[in-house]
């Protein structure tokens, strides 16, 4: 059984910074090549894909956080990470990571190309 644990969300200002971090478990690690990624859901809003990154470093960031987010993985421990910066009320939402073995496909981040979740972390901006 493949368990993703987010950890490092909570509330921030408007301009503050926060830094997500997810860790996948044994059972992933075991893949040599995996695409990973984090989406988030706003209350009231459809799920939207943030970044993903593969074994590879190759990377797809959403237009709406390019330049404030930056996401990373350690391929050691298949650790997920997500340098969140210049933060506004807008990114208020759960924020999931996602995981599939594979290389990533490099286009906009979709939620059917992952096969296992995490069970969210909040993320509160207040203005």
């Amino acid at each position: 059984q493949v368990q993703l644990v987010e950890s490092g969300g909570g509330s921030v200002q408007a301009g503050g910074s926060l830094r997500l971090s997810c860790a996948a478990s044994e059972l992933l690690d075991r893949q040599y090549v995996t695409c990973m990624g984090w989406f988030r859901q706003a209350p009231g809003k459809e799920r939207e894909g943030v970044a993903q990154v593969d074994s590879r470093g190759s990377t797809s960031v959403a237009n709406s956080v390019k330049g404030r987010f930056t996401i990373s993985k350690d391929n050691a421990n298949d650790t997920l990470y997500l340098q969140m910066n210049s933060l506004g009320p807008e990114d208020t939402a759960i924020y999931y990571c996602a995981a599939d073995p594979g290389y990533c496909i490099i286009r906009e981040v979709r939620a059917s190309d992952f096969r296992y979740w995490g069970q969210g972390t909040q993320v509160t901006v207040s203005s």
